[in-house]
């Protein structure tokens, strides 16, 4: 093999290497174009949906698949409102409070669910004894808190409302308790509710 068959090999070599990297670097390219894509859509996917909710629960209406957002916690109230209740959050509330993050995003939605409390005699009569308690009919209605600190800069950047018998309750005066009672944890950016990993 003669020195310029050698010497043309190894150009050919460095050339190939050179358009290797060239399309490396085209590839990496793309592949974080597509990356940042596909974040951007899922943003903006979850911005509609808490977009949708917020429009839904304003114009009086409950929003569409309220009831399969994911649970953030549970509660067991005595007294006056004598009530067992669950406390969801949409997909901005959750990532909040995953993430410990306060004040909540805008596009924040809890909601919260009331039963009676009632004691289970199936579940009693299994047990031997009356320890089991469970959920009975809807009571205390159901109620959100939507975070737009615009539109609610009054009410310390939080909506709130209730759903009696799927018709909203449009006694404001009834809707102001809510923010009041919510004032004693103002430091929380007025949410009573933990996060229950």
């Amino acid at each position: 093999m003669s020195i310029r068959t050698i010497s043309t090999s190894l150009v050919g070599l460095c050339n190939q290497s050179e358009d290797f990297g060239v399309m490396k670097r085209i590839a990496f390219v793309l592949v974080a174009v597509a990356t940042v894509a596909g974040v951007v859509a899922s943003i903006a996917a979850v911005s509609q949906h808490a977009d949708e909710a917020a429009a839904a629960i304003s114009a009086g209406k409950l929003p569409p698949g309220y009831r399969d957002w994911r649970l953030i916690s549970v509660a067991r109230e005595e007294g006056e409102l004598d009530d067992i209740r669950a406390v969801l959050g949409n997909d901005v509330a959750i990532k909040a409070y995953r993430a410990e993050t306060r004040p909540f995003p805008e596009g924040t939605i809890i909601a919260r669910l009331a039963w009676r409390y009632v004691a289970s005699e199936e579940n009693n009569r299994a047990f031997g004894k009356t320890q089991s308690f469970v959920a009975g009919a809807p009571k205390n209605g159901v109620q959100f808190m939507v975070k737009d600190s615009t539109k609610y800069a009054s009410t310390g950047g939080w909506g709130y409302s209730q759903f009696d018998d799927g018709k909203p309750l449009t006694d404001q005066a009834a809707l102001q308790n809510c923010f009041d009672c919510h004032q004693a944890f103002k430091d929380r950016d007025f949410v009573f509710t933990h996060y229950a990993p």
